[in-house]
């Protein structure tokens, strides 16, 4: 396992059990991989390689900032997706990111089939305010997670 998959791979797990725990990403996740991305893309290439980490960032960022000014997504995802970028660079961060509206796309419409299952078989049991407020979202750094993790797979 090379040093980019293993931050990549830490930094996945943490946002995932944070994100399905809390409904948040806590922001050090983010940050980890943000700083994990530059140590490793100067690693690899010197100043040319933070220039690389900094173009995924500000990649990573945009790809999500239009889905966060519309309400579809929280900061902590943007933030985590601009960490990511810095560790990808702009043309794995570009494929992490069709892997994870793919699979973004598979977990919506299964929480959507989970709660019409609940709503049709359910024990009839009265939601919290907070029960209710978690069942409007969705928890997308697993998405995110795999996504990336997906991009990092040799071809070939």
């Amino acid at each position: 396992m090379t040093t980019q998959v293993g931050i990549a791979v830490v930094v996945g797990l943490a946002a995932t059990v944070d994100d399905l725990a809390r409904r948040q990403i806590a922001n050090w996740i983010p940050a980890a991989a943000l700083a994990g991305g530059f140590g490793w893309q100067i690693g690899q290439a010197g100043w040319a390689g933070a220039l690389h980490a900094l173009a995924g960032a500000a990649a990573g960022f945009a790809v999500f900032l239009i889905f966060y000014l519309l309400g579809g997504m929280g900061g902590g995802d943007v933030k985590l997706m601009t960490g990511f970028g810095a560790l990808l660079g702009t043309g794995r961060l570009l494929e992490a990111a069709l892997w994870t509206a793919g699979v973004g796309g598979v977990v919506a419409a299964g929480a959507v089939g989970w709660q019409w299952l609940g709503r049709r078989f359910g024990s009839g049991k009265r939601m919290t305010a907070a029960e209710k407020g978690r069942g409007d979202s969705i928890p997308y750094a697993p998405a995110i997670a795999l996504g990336v993790w997906l991009s990092l797979v040799p071809k070939g």
